[in-house]
């Protein structure tokens, strides 16, 4: 499979390029990836529009990269769970114990890790 057969999508993506989720997709793009950004902010991020919500993405997701807090996040845990990625990653300051077992026990794999050192270093 190649990284273009994959879908990311990045959930609290910034239109500011000195935040990480900003570096995220653009570094997501670079290596080839599909990349969905997902905030209810209607500015286009990396020339891609996002999807204001979880519940509103409309195709299969890989990979799901978090870059909420958990206060955030655990409001959107029905939906996280119902988009069924094949693998949730928690960035610096959105991990989450309840989330994460709720994501395990649906059959959800979680890391706790950076995205862009994943990327940086092949490990992604």
């Amino acid at each position: 499979m190649s990284n273009q057969d994959i879908t990311v999508a990045v959930l609290g993506a910034s239109a500011k390029e000195d935040r990480y989720s900003y570096k995220c997709v653009s570094l997501l793009l670079e290596h080839g990836y599909n990349v969905i950004p997902i905030t209810p902010a209607k500015n286009t991020i990396c020339g891609i529009t996002p999807v204001s919500a979880v519940e509103n993405i409309d195709c299969d997701v890989d990979v799901l990269t978090m870059y909420v807090n958990p206060a955030r996040s655990s409001d959107m845990k029905d939906a996280i769970i119902n988009l069924k990625p094949t693998r949730i990653i928690f960035n610096p300051g959105t991990e989450s114990d309840e989330l994460e077992a709720a994501c395990e026990a649906a059959g959800i794999a979680t890391e706790r890790a950076c995205t862009l050192i994943l990327l940086n270093t092949d490990q992604f």
